[in-house]
């Protein structure tokens, strides 16, 4: 909703201003600079990016008009899961979560904490490195070096929306501009109208390079940030986990390990040391 309501404050302000200054709004609708403009601008996108950036874009827009499931619960529901297991590890050995790991969909414990199950890719990363874990084979220094690695490539994977929409609000001042260009040759070849004419023909030019403007710095560049926004508080969960898990592996009781992860949380989601500790507890009657 902020973002259909921030569009919203965008074009009030700037038609409402252009209106109070005793602007005709009529002149600003000039269909066909946008399509020189927006057509343009979906060109080069799919001229600059392969299949894979392509697909990742599309698949991006939608998460826009989602709010964000990375909330205190969220994360209080990962902190509770991971000391379930890693209570469960320090009693009973690493073996004892290995079918916990192998079926996480039908695990008793796993599936007391649906909102986890839901992320495939949380719940991916965590059962990949438990199974590391239970290996036996790597040492606390491979595990983080290769989680590092992990959470890079999520990193890069992520980035690859943002950057094709950040490209494409870059390009559209340019576009914005090539518009005005052609209005001002289309009006140079028309010098021998009336005045009057004259100059509709030059305004329709200029809303050339208004709409790349507005488009670039008013919707499709703010649609850029939100969507890094949105990856960065999906990589809080990954670190969340890799310290948690890290700090198990040194050799620290599960109820410090997951107060490590804690720490690594956005200061707008974390919960408080007393609300973790309330929390654990509940896990340990059950």
């Amino acid at each position: 909703m902020l973002v259909i309501f921030g569009f919203i404050v965008v074009m009030a302000s700037v038609l409402g201003g252009f209106a109070l200054q005793g602007g005709h709004l009529a002149a600003l609708f000039q269909p066909t600079e946008l399509l020189m403009i927006g057509g343009a601008a979906l060109g080069a996108f799919f001229v600059a990016n392969d299949s894979k950036a392509i697909k990742a874009t599309f698949n991006a827009i939608p998460t826009l008009f989602q709010t964000s499931r990375y909330t205190k619960t969220m994360y209080m529901d990962l902190m509770s899961l991971l000391f379930e297991l890693l209570t469960k590890v320090r009693k009973e050995g690493l073996m004892s979560v290995e079918v916990d790991v192998d079926e996480p969909y039908e695990s008793p414990i796993f599936t007391r904490y649906p909102r986890i199950i839901e992320d495939g890719h949380i719940l991916e990363f965590i059962t990949d490195y438990l199974r590391l874990m239970i290996s036996g084979n790597m040492d606390a220094f491979q595990i983080e070096n290769l989680m590092d690695n992990e959470i890079e490539t999520h990193h890069e994977d992520a980035e690859l929306p943002v950057n094709t929409i950040q490209h494409m609000a870059e390009s559209m001042p340019a576009f914005g501009i090539v518009a005005a260009v052609v209005g001002v040759v289309h009006t140079m070849a028309s010098v021998g109208l009336p005045p009057a004419e004259l100059g509709v023909l030059i305004a329709a030019a200029l809303v050339g390079t208004f709409i790349g403007i507005l488009l670039s710095y008013g919707f499709v560049g703010p649609v850029a940030q939100l969507l890094r926004r949105k990856y960065q508080e999906q990589a809080k969960m990954y670190q969340c986990v890799k310290v948690t898990l890290l700090a198990s592996l040194n050799g620290y009781a599960p109820a410090l390990s997951v107060e490590f992860g804690r720490k690594v949380i956005s200061a707008t989601e974390r919960p408080s040391f007393m609300e973790l500790d309330k929390q654990v507890r509940t896990v340990k009657v059950k």
